[in-house]
């Protein structure tokens, strides 16, 4: 998908009572309209580095495609693959230099890192990697990437010693003006990643046996992106198009799900929205150091044990049977009007119903000012034709 239009007015930052930072629209806004376009200014491989050569699929190590054809392997460690010559010339020169090259092949080549360190610490290390060597190809990407949220003393100093001293060990960096490799940066960065990486999927796999299940191909660091808040039940949502052959193939388009106000806070949910609410409270405790009171929450958080404990791949059938009167023609969605399931038009309407997809439908972008009547999936990329709109 070609984007080419201009956001920066859609959107302003405001600091929102309780919930810190986050995007409020300036004026009022239409279902499908883009209201932010990012650039990463770093990604990295979500794959553990036992595994980079046994994924389900290969993937350039600098654009993050799916290698369908003969690819291009780093000539100096051979372990890092690229769907061309100019992915790897373009690598050698910023994300794969000597030292990061050097690093992952240290790393990978150490049975006692890859033996007693999770899954989860060999991404972190390789995410340090990334983010130090961030701060020589683009310091002032690395500045912004300091200034996002997170703290490093919320970091556990168990991991964050035991990160420092492996890649100190392995891979000590060369020093960089202003900054030393020390635990206080490696806290930091930890954090920082914790809380604004955005993860691009591999290819949604819909078979039954497979269970929709989604895995990450890649993480990156979105700044403008990092802003949104989340909310259980979105006004927005955001597509990836990295199989693409565009330039800007790793960019995040943020699209509105329905019409909002002037004024209304831009949401995200930073997982599929069919999950219920103990694994939804459970999860952005653990992952986000907080609890949600959006709307959603507070009705469900009334409903009994057996109500909430549901599958997580049913969207709540017996709930759905009687939606809510839609929006009309430039309102937004009312989610307060119903004691019972305030949501049940957001699940008919804008949940794909795709068999093991769950992703979430937004229309396409408004064309000569006229709302597209085609809704896309976040998630498989199906279309739907509205007949509401």
């Amino acid at each position: 998908m070609s984007v080419g239009v201009n956001t920066e007015t859609l959107v302003r930052i405001e600091e929102i009572q309780g919930r810190g930072r986050g995007l409020v629209s300036t004026q009022p806004l239409r279902g499908g309209q883009i209201v932010v376009v990012d650039s990463p200014i770093l990604l990295y491989s979500a794959l553990p580095l036992t595994k980079q050569q046994h994924s389900t699929f290969l993937y350039c190590d600098k654009c993050f495609k799916t290698i369908q054809s003969a690819s291009v392997s780093c000539p100096t460690c051979s372990h890092r693959r690229f769907c061309s010559p100019t992915c790897l010339s373009a690598a050698l020169a910023s994300s794969h230099g000597p030292w990061v090259c050097q690093s992952l092949s240290r790393l990978r080549d150490c049975q006692d890192f890859l033996q007693h360190h999770s899954v989860e610490r060999q991404t972190q290390a390789q995410f340090l990697i990334a983010a130090y060597n961030l701060a020589f190809v683009s310091p002032s990407d690395f500045q912004i990437l300091l200034s996002l949220q997170g703290r490093a003393e919320d970091e556990d100093p168990a991991i964050v010693q035991s990160l420092h001293s492996v890649l100190s060990s392995l891979c000590p960096p060369p020093p960089i003006e202003g900054f030393s490799f020390s635990l206080e940066l490696i806290a930091a960065l930890i954090a920082k990643d914790k809380f604004n990486a955005f993860g691009l999927m591999e290819p949604l796999n819909l078979n039954e046996e497979n269970g929709g299940q989604r895995s990450v191909r890649a993480y990156g660091i979105y700044p403008k992106a990092s802003l949104f808040n989340h909310d259980c039940l979105p006004n927005a949502c955001r597509f990836d198009y990295v199989d693409t052959n565009n330039s800007g193939n790793t960019d995040i388009v943020v699209r509105m799900i329905h019409d909002v106000s002037q004024g209304r806070e831009i949401c995200l949910s930073y997982f599929p929205v069919n999950s219920n609410y103990s694994t939804r409270r459970k999860r952005l405790l653990e992952d986000y150091g907080f609890t949600c009171d959006c709307d959603r929450c507070k009705v469900e958080a009334t409903w009994s044990d057996d109500e909430c404990d549901g599958d997580d791949n049913e969207v709540m059938e017996e709930d759905v049977d009687e939606p809510m009167e839609a929006e009309s023609d430039g309102e937004e969605i009312d989610n307060g009007n119903s004691a019972d399931f305030p949501h049940a038009y957001f699940f008919l309407r804008y949940m794909c119903n795709r068999n093991n997809c769950w992703g979430t439908l937004a229309p396409f972008p408004p064309s000569d000012g006229k709302p597209s009547n085609l809704l896309e999936c976040n998630a498989c990329g199906a279309i739907k034709n509205d007949e509401v709109c």
